[in-house]
């Protein structure tokens, strides 16, 4: 096991980087990794036809996310999900009155709050799914389990933790934009009805998110 963790702890530096600038020691992040790392050499089977480093970043992510999160960093205020809650409650009766779902601009209005804290409460208490957790009742295997046979999946998986962190420390309208836009499939001009200003200036504005994104991934 300490051959396997000296071969591969380069995977694991690589994956540890990507959770700088959190308040912790890297070094304690490595650590984590490779108590991730050494859970997945636990579990691997050749007979998964995968290869050792495509089904252990999975599992390094996963230990050092749950650590974090554990340990207190990611919070989500008393406020923040008191306003969560007024908002599922009109959700609820709006839909209930009209058969429609409720817009962000609606819900703005009717409880005079920001439409940008409206979208991060909405958000921030959206469940996270756990790639541990089993994917049906029919089907018990974990969603690690059914992990695409992939030779670049690593290389993909740890851009996918790169966007998150840059998403995530975007300002709260460039971050709405970047949310409805890609991950809401809404058009500019949807997007520009919801918070209330010209399609141009959301095209403008997501221009230059994309390209400082993009600069900051190629770096």
């Amino acid at each position: 096991m300490e051959r396997l963790v000296e071969n591969n702890k380069g995977l694991i530096w690589n994956i540890v980087k990507r959770f700088t600038g959190r308040g912790y020691e890297t070094e304690d992040l490595y650590q984590i990794g490779c108590m991730g790392f050494i859970k997945a050499m636990k579990r691997f089977d050749t007979s998964f036809e995968v290869q050792v480093s495509t089904y252990a970043v999975p599992y390094i992510l996963g230990e050092i996310k749950r650590y974090i999160r554990d340990d207190g960093m990611i919070k989500v205020s008393r406020s923040t999900k008191e306003l969560a809650i007024k908002i599922l409650e009109l959700q609820k009766e709006h839909l209930a009155k009209t058969g429609e779902d409720i817009t962000i601009v609606q819900i703005s209005k009717a409880l005079n709050v920001p439409k940008e804290e409206i979208t991060y409460a909405m958000d921030a208490l959206r469940p996270v799914s756990s790639i541990y957790e089993e994917t049906s009742n029919e089907d018990t295997r974990n969603v690690i389990d059914k992990l695409p046979n992939v030779k670049d999946e690593t290389n993909h998986i740890i851009n996918k933790i790169a966007l998150k962190q840059l998403i995530e420390n975007l300002e709260d309208r460039e971050k709405q934009i970047i949310l409805l836009r890609f991950y809401k499939d809404k058009t500019q001009s949807e997007v520009a009805k919801v918070l209330g200003i010209t399609q141009v200036q959301v095209s403008r504005i997501e221009k230059k998110i994309l390209n400082s994104m993009k600069l900051k991934l190629t770096c």
